[in-house]
């Protein structure tokens, strides 16, 4: 009787090599930046740990922290990978905070119709920042450097003309549903937090599984391919700065109702720590190449250092000079990945 062997299994085609770990791990921008988080953490865990860092308090004020650059950080990270700046967004939210201010205060508007009003104007805003950048061809960092002293002086003038003031309180926040989607808690952690993380999985499934993802990188490393492909370019970059806006809306709503009022001169320097955060969650200056979950571990780092200074009784003073460090420190490390990275496509 005749034994008939088995036909062969289908045989590996040369051409196609697996990706190890580690070439996966370094094609990964987030890489420098969790790994970052993690031995800052390490660090306070051991300096302050018996200080209240480790405890469920002390975690939560440095989320609480985290969570509102993180906003910001989020939608400012898709903007940089699309290859622009929005400086404007610290301004954005001064000025959102005081059209809430002055409507409810100043006009009797109800909470809720103040709030959907400064959407309303975050997103003109943005608008109009996209549409001078798309149509006149000008930087970004030109472009919305200007808008951010035109918002911050319109809002300081027309709030000083109304009220006389520049700060506002007293805001009625006894709204049951805008207290609980903006001001409430789940346990002792703030709903912020959730905010936060629920717009950088939104952002980086946007990223990473749709089509608009593709056409930010494309934006970004590539533009002029890009809309020779029919990639509606400018199209998409004002999206991307009404996007922008609209996180420091959502971040000036937070603030507004958490504390009753308002100030012309709140969000002042958060645009830059917003591009800080992003940078250090990999994300090339360039455009073309970063990720949203990135700048969610920038501004972790961001808020566990912030707190952990407080915690361990440092004079705050020197987290101005620890931010301009770990921006040199995670441009060399991104450059240094990224090298590796291409050695190891090779």
């Amino acid at each position: 009787m005749a034994v008939t062997e088995a036909p062969p299994g289908p045989q590996a085609d040369e051409r196609v090599r697996r990706a190890g770990l580690l070439r996966r791990l370094l094609a990964r921008p987030e890489l420098g930046a969790v790994a970052g988080a993690i031995l800052v953490w390490v660090f306070f865990a051991l300096v302050a740990g018996n200080r209240g860092f480790l405890t469920l308090d002390g975690t939560a004020s440095y989320l609480a922290v985290a969570s509102e650059l993180g906003i910001l950080a989020v939608a400012v990270s898709l903007l940089m990978i699309a290859g622009e700046f929005d400086l404007s967004i610290g301004s954005i939210i001064g000025a959102s905070g005081m059209v809430i201010a002055m409507l409810n205060i100043e006009y009797g508007w109800p909470l809720w119709a103040a709030i959907v009003m400064a959407i309303a104007f975050s997103l003109v805003a943005g608008f109009l920042n996209g549409l001078v950048v798309v149509w006149t061809r000008l930087p970004s960092f030109i472009v919305t450097l200007a808008s951010l002293f035109i918002f911050r002086g319109l809002t300081i003038g027309i709030t000083r003309l109304v009220t006389g003031r520049t700060q506002l309180g007293g805001i009625d926040t006894d709204a049951p549903v805008v207290s609980w989607l903006f001001g409430g808690e789940i346990g002792r952690f703030s709903v912020s937090i959730v905010w936060w993380l629920a717009l950088a999985a939104l952002a980086t499934w946007v990223l990473l599984r749709t089509r608009v993802g593709n056409w930010i990188f494309g934006a970004g490393g590539a533009p002029d391919a890009s809309r020779n492909l029919g990639v509606p370019v400018n199209r998409l970059k004002i999206g991307l700065f009404m996007t922008t806006a609209f996180s420091a809306c959502l971040v000036a709503i937070l603030q507004v109702v958490n504390f009753g009022g308002a100030d012309v001169l709140r969000g002042t320097g958060q645009e830059f720590q917003a591009i800080i955060a992003v940078v250090i969650g990999g994300t090339l200056l360039t455009g073309g190449y970063g990720s949203a979950i990135g700048a969610v571990f920038g501004a972790l780092i961001f808020g566990m250092v912030r707190q952990g200074i407080v915690i361990t009784g440092v004079n705050a003073d020197w987290f101005q000079v620890f931010l301009g460090a770990m921006l040199i420190v995670a441009v060399l490390v991104n450059n240094y990945i990224r090298k590796k990275a291409a050695e190891a496509k090779r």
